[in-house]
């Protein structure tokens, strides 16, 4: 039986830019978008942890994608921006380059990660091929860290 385009499950993904390079996050996950502000820091805490916000009450850890991801650091500017996300129970802030879109693919262009010998893959959990380039589909559960990962 052939599927029909229309008729097809699809899936909605903000597309970012971090650390120079294109990722996407399902739509579902993220909260907000929010221009970048300064953080209160925190003693000791991982390279990749910028410090926290309060976000209306609740303190929300904010991460530096590119440097979570094994990329250079965000030279911080008014112009990047925070992503507010879901993580299942925990929700954190993720400093981004820039948003560039909503793209809505249909589930099957959804590709598997090549396996990378000794390369930390978790992070990816699939990738989509669009206009010639392809984007990382961000796994949020291993991108943001529990608290006990971050204290480790």
């Amino acid at each position: 039986m052939q599927t029909d385009a229309r008729t097809e499950e699809q899936a909605e993904f903000i597309s970012l830019m971090a650390g120079g390079q294109g990722y996407c996050i399902e739509v579902t996950k993220v909260r907000e978008i929010r221009r970048w502000s300064p953080v209160t820091t925190l003693p000791h805490a991982p390279d990749c942890l910028l410090g926290v916000m309060n976000l209306r009450g609740a303190v929300i850890p904010v991460l530096d994608l590119a440097l979570r991801l094994g990329l250079d650091r965000t030279a911080l500017t008014a112009r990047h921006v925070v992503l507010i996300v879901s993580a299942g129970e925990r929700t954190v802030g993720l400093l981004v380059d820039s948003v560039s879109d909503i793209l809505r693919v249909p589930r099957t262009a959804i590709q598997g990660t090549p396996t990378l010998s000794g390369a930390d893959m978790r992070l990816i959990q699939g990738m989509i091929a669009l206009n010639g380039e392809a984007l990382r589909v961000l796994n949020m559960q291993a991108v943001a860290p529990t608290m006990a990962e971050v204290a480790a």
